[in-house]
Order: C-alpha cells, then sequence, then structure tokens
C-alpha cells in the first residue's frame, strides 16, 4: 500500500513537471517571440513633406525650402561621455559661430532619455548654402548625424499674408488633437495654411527594420511610403495681389477682388507682416511691436474685422423696401433731419435731398429716405431680410475661426442685452450704424449677391490635388425680388456714373462699373453738434472707415472688387482710385472681357 502512494505521489509530480516544460516550451512560445521581436525589429515613422501652395498660374506661394537638420548621439550627457558632448558642441559653434550654446544644451536635455535610443535634433534648420562648405567636416564626426530636413517658406514675404496664413512649432494642445504633429513639429496656424492643414500635412509613413542590441540597422524589412507633397491651387493671382498692395501703401483695411461667382481673385488684409519670421518662430521685440500697433496687423481683417457697413447695405435694404411696403414710385421729402424718439437723425446733406425716391436715394446716400422707410417696414422684417441676404452669417469662406457679425434686432438686443429695442435704433440700422457690424468678405459675397441675383460661397480654393473646386452659389431672392433687381442694379450704376453720384468724382476706370459707398463713422456724433466737423479735420483713429463695394463690368457682371480704407473717411474719395486702377488691371490681364 505505502509503495502504491510512494508511487502516485511520484508519477504526479512527473506529471506536473512535464505540464511545466510543456507550457514553457510551447505554450509560452508565441508572447516569447513576440518580445523577442520588439528587441530585435523597429517600426520607424517617416514625416511626410509638406504640400505646396500654388496660385492659379502654378506660381509657387507657400513651398518647403531643402535644408538639413543637425543631430547628436543620445545618452552623451552622462558622466562617462559628457567631455565628448562638450566637444561636439565646441565644434559645431566653431563652425556655426551665431549657435548660442546653452540653448543648444537645452534642447538636447529635453530628449534625452535612458530610453531615447535616436539621435537627438540640436540644430532644426540649416540651408543648404550655409551647411556645403561645413559638409564633409562634420560627415566625419561619428557623433554627429546630418539629416535632410525642408522648411516652409514664402516667397512673396508678406503679400496675401492674411490669406495664405503660416505654419509654425505644434505645441501641445496641437499635438494632443493631432499625434502625427510630434513627428512633424510643425502645423498651419492660421489662413489657409490652417484651414488645409490636415490635407497639406499629409499621412506618416512606416518602415520596418531590424535592429541588434545596440540598436544599429541590420536589415530593412519594408517600407511603406507617406502621403505627401498634396498641392492645392489657389484663385489668388499673387501678380495682382502684389499689383493692390503697392496701391494700398501704409492704409490699413481689407481689399477684395472676387468673381461673382465667389472665386476670390485677390484678398488683402492691410497691414500685412512677413510670413518667414514665424516659421522658426518670432522674436519678442518683433512680436511686442506687432501686437500692440493700433492697426492691428495680426488681424485677419477679411473675416474677422467687424465694422459698420455703412450705406453699403442700402441697395440691398432699398430692394427690400419696394418689394414690401414701399414701390420705385414711393418718394419721401429729404429735409436733412427727422426728430425720432426724442433725437434728431440727420442726413449727410445739410440742405437735404428734396423729393427722393430709391434711384436718387441710392445715388445720392439719402439718410432721411432710409429713416423713413425702416419705419414702415419695421425692425424685424428689416433684419430677417438682410440675413436672407447672407448678413449675419458665415459666408462659408475657406478660411478659419469667419466671424458671423451682426444684424442687430429686437430679439438680437433682448437675448444681449435683456433691454428694449427702441425705434432709433430701427433708423440707425437702416443707416448701417449702431450695432450693425459686418466683415469685409460678407460684404464682397453681398455684392455678389446684388450683381447676380445669386449667393456665391467665396472660395480660394481652384484645385485640391487634382480635384477641381466646384464654387456654389445660392438662390436666396424671392420672385418679386428678382424682377425688380434691375432697378436697384440701375441705381448702382448711377452712384458711379451718374451726376450727383457719390463715387462718381473719384471713379475713372476703363470698366463700366456699379457700385455703392460708405462712410461708417467709429464715434458718434452728439445731438447738440450743430456743424459736423470734416473727415479729414478729425484725429485719424476718429475718422470714419470708407467702403466702396462695386461689380462690372455693369451690363455683364463678371467681378466684385471691394475696398475698405480705416479712417479713410468718404469712401469714394478714399477708395475710388483704389478700385478705378483694380478695374484697370483686370482689363489688362485679361480677366474682364467686355
Amino acid at each position: 500500500m505505502k509503495i502504491k502512494i510512494i508511487l502516485t505521489i511520484f508519477t504526479l509530480i512527473w506529471l506536473a513537471l512535464i505540464v511545466r516544460v510543456f507550457s514553457l516550451a510551447v505554450e509560452s512560445n508565441i508572447y516569447y517571440k513576440k518580445l523577442s521581436e520588439n528587441n530585435t525589429i523597429k517600426i520607424e515613422d517617416i514625416a511626410p513633406v509638406r504640400g505646396e501652395i500654388v496660385d492659379r498660374n502654378n506660381k509657387p506661394i507657400a513651398i518647403n525650402q531643402q535644408g538639413f537638420k543637425i543631430q547628436i548621439k543620445p545618452h552623451m550627457m552622462s558622466e562617462k561621455n559628457i567631455k565628448k558632448f562638450n566637444d561636439e558642441l565646441d565644434f559645431l559653434i566653431s563652425l556655426i559661430p551665431d549657435l548660442d550654446r546653452e540653448k543648444l544644451i537645452k534642447k538636447y536635455k529635453k530628449k534625452e532619455s535612458y530610453y531615447n535610443h535616436n539621435y537627438i535634433d540640436i540644430i532644426d534648420f540649416i540651408s543648404y548654402e550655409e551647411i556645403l562648405p561645413i559638409y564633409s567636416l562634420l560627415h566625419l564626426r561619428k557623433n554627429i548625424h546630418i539629416v535632410s530636413a525642408p522648411k516652409r517658406y514664402y516667397p512673396y514675404g508678406k503679400i496675401a499674408a492674411h490669406a495664405i496664413g503660416y505654419v509654425s512649432r505644434a505645441n501641445k494642445k496641437d499635438i494632443e488633437e493631432d499625434q502625427l504633429l510630434e513627428l512633424i513639429g510643425y502645423t498651419g496656424k492660421t489662413g489657409l495654411e490652417k484651414y488645409y492643414n490636415t490635407y497639406l500635412q499629409g499621412e506618416v509613413g512606416k518602415r520596418k527594420i531590424k535592429v541588434n542590441a545596440n540598436n544599429q540597422e541590420i536589415e530593412e524589412l519594408s517600407y511603406e511610403s507617406p502621403k505627401e507633397d498634396r498641392k492645392l491651387t489657389l484663385n489668388l493671382d499673387i501678380e495682382l495681389q502684389q499689383y493692390i498692395s503697392s496701391l494700398f501703401k501704409e492704409q490699413a483695411g481689407a481689399v477684395i477682388v472676387m468673381n461673382v461667382d465667389g472665386s476670390i481673385l485677390s484678398a488683402s488684409s492691410y497691414p500685412e507682416y512677413d510670413l518667414n519670421t514665424f516659421v522658426s518662430g518670432i522674436s519678442h521685440d518683433k512680436w511686442d511691436m506687432l501686437s500692440t500697433d493700433l492697426d492691428k496687423p495680426f488681424t485677419n481683417k477679411l473675416v474677422n474685422g467687424l465694422y459698420p457697413p455703412g450705406s453699403t447695405i442700402k441697395p440691398g435694404l432699398g430692394l427690400l423696401y419696394i418689394t414690401t411696403v414701399l414701390n420705385e414710385n414711393t418718394s419721401f421729402i429729404c429735409e436733412s433731419h427727422l426728430p425720432l424718439g426724442g433725437r434728431i437723425f440727420r442726413c449727410w446733406k445739410k440742405e437735404g435731398h428734396a423729393k427722393t425716391s430709391i434711384t436718387k436715394a441710392i445715388r445720392e446716400s439719402c439718410d432721411d429716405y432710409f429713416y423713413k422707410g425702416s419705419l414702415q417696414l419695421g425692425n424685424t422684417e428689416m433684419s430677417i431680410g438682410l440675413q436672407r441676404y447672407g448678413l449675419g452669417d458665415k459666408t462659408g469662406v475657406d478660411l478659419p475661426n469667419e466671424f458671423i457679425g451682426i444684424v442687430p434686432s429686437r430679439e438680437w438686443k433682448k437675448r444681449k442685452y435683456n433691454r428694449n429695442w427702441s425705434i432709433g435704433e430701427t433708423a440707425n440700422t437702416s443707416i448701417g450704424q449702431g450695432d450693425f457690424l459686418v466683415t469685409p468678405m460678407q460684404m464682397a459675397q453681398f455684392t455678389a449677391l446684388l450683381a447676380t441675383g445669386k449667393l456665391p460661397t467665396p472660395s480660394f480654393a481652384k484645385m485640391i490635388g487634382d480635384k477641381p473646386y466646384v464654387p456654389i452659389s445660392r438662390e436666396v431672392f424671392n420672385e418679386k425680388e428678382l424682377q425688380k433687381l434691375p432697378i436697384i442694379q440701375n441705381a448702382m450704376y448711377e452712384v458711379c456714373n451718374a451726376p450727383h453720384g457719390t463715387a462718381t468724382y473719384y471713379v475713372n476706370s476703363k470698366v463700366k462699373i456699379a457700385g455703392k459707398t460708405g462712410t461708417a463713422q467709429v464715434v458718434t456724433i452728439m445731438q447738440d453738434i450743430k456743424k459736423r466737423v470734416l473727415e479729414h479735420d478729425m484725429d485719424y483713429y476718429q475718422r470714419s472707415h470708407a467702403w466702396l463695394t462695386s461689380y462690372g463690368p455693369y451690363k455683364n457682371p463678371q467681378y466684385v472688387v471691394l475696398a475698405l480704407v480705416e479712417h479713410g473717411g468718404h469712401g469714394g474719395g478714399a477708395a475710388g482710385e483704389i478700385v478705378s486702377k483694380i478695374y484697370d488691371k483686370l482689363l489688362e490681364l485679361g480677366y474682364i472681357k467686355e
């Protein structure tokens, strides 16, 4: 009996040992094989090269400048290797004296880790011309690597800066939103560079390699190319853009040239700034200078500048009047002032415009006509109509962070301020003042609507890769509005061509155009002021903003040209010459065919 018990125990022990051996030899094989592969096989991500941006004529406006980055071997700051590390820094500084030793050390320490076996970037970019004389000397150093590295470059500097935008170093927030940026290091920060960032930056490639215990490459096992060099072709004409910048000179504001289908041929926000200063990092002094400039060069005024539209809204509002509560023959007597709600609402012409119907009211920009028309239409219908025409909403242009502006209404005021609407605010809104705010892009879209009867979606992109970007337009006018639109168009023609037209004296183009001037006040004129100070006698920052929005040719609308001159005073006087010369340039370049 005892022998049976001993044999049973012996047998069980041996069975347990056999099971354990089987587990170690067979079942754990997959696990240890994978572990072994992790020690010997390495997958490297390959950063894609950012796509280029070109204008409609294939002229490069955002490209990659070829250069190199310099790396130093990891684990060089240990007690054993610190002398070698310092020697390498001394050597680099002897070849490139402008280097800052402390910055190089700080940059190296950021990536230095026991677990990091990759060479560490210590100089992000050095141009081909700079490295050529010293390349062979650097190549001989076993602790230094030279790696090809592109850098974003904007050949035209500040031209179209706000539309194009720039790339700069990705911050922690950027990387949290897109892990690929940890590899690439740069991302689109503003403008088209930001809006089309995902497309332009491409997709990562993969390289599978076998390495030894020292992390040295033995063999390449597979290679998957990154999806890169994605091209973005714009509607912009950079030659036209340069020309317009030369016209605008030192003024602040915005200019937009847009096909009536929404394709943007030129768009500038002024003052401009050199995009290249942001790629590698701007200095504190330069940043302070730009950020404190009263003309706000960092603001993309095309979509983020909010301005009272002034009289530029009168053609659209006039169309609402004559298709609802008035007609084209309705006249008011303008006596230059209108008592209303305990205030006096003045017309800009101190002697008044006498008997005024819609055509004269737009041609000569009679405020009193629009005051009285607004009282009949009412604020609710006025705000609903103007919003239907695209104001108080995003245009849908392909730029980031577009503002919607404000078409004030009693509901808006109650919601924002919890206060009741006053009748005086209705009158103020009718001449584009008070809380009424628009962007230049909205006004360009609004003008295209008046030119063609269709509301286009403005677009910079012409081709995304090999796929055409098709402009989109919407029908927003009802049948009666379409029927009476020619009355408004004729009035806008008279603004620029007829005697007493507010722009006639200032517009001198080979192209017959239609348009509307606007003078948008930035300071309130007190009720007890009997005689207004002339705009050119005011302090610069108290002068009104000057608008001139237009389309041409009048009989065959092809392009909208809008100019906003901040603190320019009268719309025609400040912007008439600029707009005229732009139309002549469009004719010269073959864009306009009468």
